[in-house]
């Protein structure tokens, strides 16, 4: 039986507007970084992505090298969104990325406009698409003059290959308020900048968050939870099966120290007062801020998804929770 989509689906879930544009986009968004390449299960893939969209999630984020191995990602989406969500395209935000390796050779990488719409068309077709929703240069390019990456965004749009465009990983000043600017000269404004952000990563603080404020510019954080660290895994010890317990992940074990588990333990507590599990209280605390649109969470089985999505029954911080939070974080 072909999927049909819960008709409550909207009812749920919180929207915000991206900035000062005209596009809105759920409080939680889904990632597509692990857990969709073709090492991993269709099945399971396809139950995540419908329990999403079940529940307001309208927004799905991949970028050409997702996997493994690399494009997969992006592959296994477009098997099913022609399988289980052919009819809903219009109801979904899908944006994808360029900016780092994807081919071998001169123009696989970084910000060149040979390398930019080179990749949107490899991803288009990857995932069946004509367009994508939103199209991100996935990281700042430090010989490529700026003026061309940028160049090469707005060219996109005014292609009909995305809707809109934005930045990803772009330091404050020195690189994203120079893209902004140039962006809104070329009339092709930044929707949207994705940084990573979470409790344990707070460098938007030192000025980005306040320059899209101020721009009209959203705000898409990734990896809240500090690559799986702000969740109840890591509260005794280091499980086998944890990203922390694998060499080649971006969580390394002497990352879990004990004092880093004391703190986690402690801000579990102030958690548990809220009526949320850790993970949820990092979400809802990443939410907390206006400027921020939207949360980008990954999910390994439906279930946790579930889980992630309960952190919108409570976004609200009282100061005393804020300060102690704060304190632990710097003990």
């Amino acid at each position: 039986m072909s999927y049909i989509a819960a008709p409550n689906r909207y009812s749920q879930m919180q929207y915000r507007r991206c900035g000062k544009s005209g596009l809105k986009l759920p409080a939680i968004s889904l990632g597509l970084w692990h857990n969709f390449g073709h090492v991993d299960q269709l099945e399971n893939c396809s139950n995540i992505l419908k329990l999403a969209f079940d529940n307001g999630i309208t927004h799905f984020d991949l970028a050409n090298n997702y996997g493994p191995p690399p494009g997969s990602a992006e592959e296994n989406f477009g098997r099913l969104l022609k399988r289980d969500f052919e009819g809903y395209r219009d109801e979904m935000i899908i944006s994808s990325k360029a900016g780092y390796t994807m081919w071998d050779g001169p123009y696989g990488d970084w910000g060149s406009k040979k390398y930019l719409v080179s990749s949107l068309d490899q991803s288009l077709k990857r995932m069946g698409l004509d367009y994508v929703d939103i199209f991100y240069h996935h990281r700042p390019d430090p010989e490529t003059p700026l003026e061309e990456t940028m160049a090469a965004l707005d060219l996109i749009v005014r292609q009909g290959k995305a809707l809109y465009v934005g930045i990803s990983n772009y330091q404050a000043e020195e690189e994203a308020a120079k893209a902004i600017q140039i962006l809104k000269d070329l009339g092709t404004p930044c929707l949207i900048h994705q940084p990573k952000y979470s409790m344990y990563e707070r460098w938007i603080e030192g000025g980005l968050l306040d320059l899209l404020g101020n721009e009209g510019v959203g705000c898409i954080p990734f990896s809240p939870l500090a690559q799986g660290m702000l969740t109840d895994k890591y509260l005794k010890e280091i499980p086998l099966d944890s990203r922390a317990a694998k060499s080649h992940g971006a969580l390394q074990q002497d990352q879990i120290t004990p004092d880093r588990i004391r703190q986690l333990n402690e801000l579990n507590a102030i958690a548990a007062g809220r009526g949320q599990k850790l993970a949820q209280m990092a979400l809802s605390w990443i939410l907390r801020d206006e400027r921020v649109t939207s949360v980008l969470v990954g999910a390994s089985k439906p279930e946790q998804l579930a889980d992630s999505l309960k952190c919108l029954n409570n976004i609200v911080f009282s100061a005393d929770e804020l300060q102690k939070i704060d304190q632990i974080l710097a003990s």
